[in-house]
């Protein structure tokens, strides 16, 4: 069976397929890593990731990660990495273009769960 075509992945390109926000939609594998792509705006829920760091790279618009100490400021072609176990809320006041690097199987809302746990979403791959 031949293999397909190497080419690289636009981001531009992915992003334009969906409106949700924050619901990440894998769009590469390295590793046991997931790369994913996200819309966000407004505000999430305070959670975090106990078994996991997690690191935003903002595309477009200014992402705020709330930290229960201070806040980090996120622009264009910026990123933070939230340590494990540390407990965060990301915000948009306007929409938000953003990449998401983390291992295989995080859950979007870490620990808190609730309504805006996105389902799991290989489909841009």
């Amino acid at each position: 069976m031949p293999s397909s075509p190497a080419q690289a992945v636009d981001l531009k390109d992915k992003l334009s397929l969906f409106s949700e926000h924050w619901s990440p939609k894998v769009i590469a594998r390295m590793n046991d890593y997931e790369i994913k792509v996200v819309k966000l705006d407004g505000e999430f829920v305070w959670h975090s990731h106990q078994d996991t760091d997690e690191m935003f790279l903002v595309l477009s618009g200014e992402l705020e990660i709330q930290l229960r100490d201070q806040t980090v400021t996120v622009g264009p072609g910026q990123l933070y990495v939230v340590p494990r176990g540390v407990e965060h809320r990301p915000t948009a006041s306007s929409e938000v273009h953003a990449v998401i690097i983390e291992p295989a199987g995080v859950v979007n809302t870490g620990d808190a769960g609730g309504a805006l746990t996105a389902a799991y979403d290989d489909s841009l791959a």
